[in-house]
């Protein structure tokens, strides 16, 4: 079984001074910018990542 999986900075104010929230699963709460925020994962993707490089265009 795998742990929870934290964020490393928060997605507003970007400082790392993070809580998990109980509020529920998820949920975390910025000691910085006080605002809470939940976390979902929604699934794999059945193609996965696309690569594309940009065709040789050097600068």
């Amino acid at each position: 079984m795998s742990e929870r999986a934290a964020p490393f900075y928060c997605p507003y104010c970007g400082d790392e001074d993070l809580r998990p929230s109980e509020e529920g699963h998820g949920a975390w709460e910025c000691a910085a910018c006080n605002r809470a925020f939940q976390l979902k994962f929604l699934g794999l993707l059945a193609r996965g990542l696309q690569h594309h490089d940009g065709g040789g265009e050097q600068i």
